[in-house]
């Protein structure tokens, strides 16, 4: 079974904060997970807002937890409230379903983990992220 490694989180960022200065996006948090949820790296940028690192391992959280990316979970937000506060409730919190943070999967599809990202737009935070993970030759979803 393929894991996440430490270098390969730690690309991911390098990557997606490289990505976000180009862009010229606000300072910014990046956070990538394993598969279980638990941070393997993450790094706020200069300047990021006190919330910038809960927020983007909010977002990376829910996308690991549902296996998909954080913008399919804002779409199924809508269009089921309920249970995604219930969601939210049940994880004190941690499931965010916001755009920003990308699945990562192995090149079997198999998910690693998912890199969220908070501090420009949803469409940014997601941008910085993807460029990251395909940096390590891996895939997003």
């Amino acid at each position: 079974m393929s894991t996440l490694t430490l270098a390969q989180a730690n690309r991911i960022i390098e990557v997606a904060l490289a990505k976000a200065r180009e862009m010229k996006i606000k300072p910014l948090s990046v956070a990538v997970l394993d598969a279980a949820g638990h941070v393997r790296a993450m790094q706020r940028e200069d300047g990021a807002s006190m919330f910038r690192n809960d927020v983007a391992v909010g977002k990376a959280w829910a996308a690991v937890g549902m296996g998909v990316a954080s913008r399919t979970l804002l779409q199924r937000a809508k269009e089921n409230p309920q249970f995604f506060g219930a969601l939210s409730a049940t994880a004190q919190g941690k499931f965010l379903p916001q755009t920003g943070a990308v699945v990562i999967k192995d090149k079997d599809g198999t998910v690693l983990g998912a890199a969220g990202a908070s501090g420009g737009t949803g469409d940014e935070d997601e941008a910085v992220c993807i460029a990251g993970v395909e940096a390590v030759g891996l895939s997003h979803g």
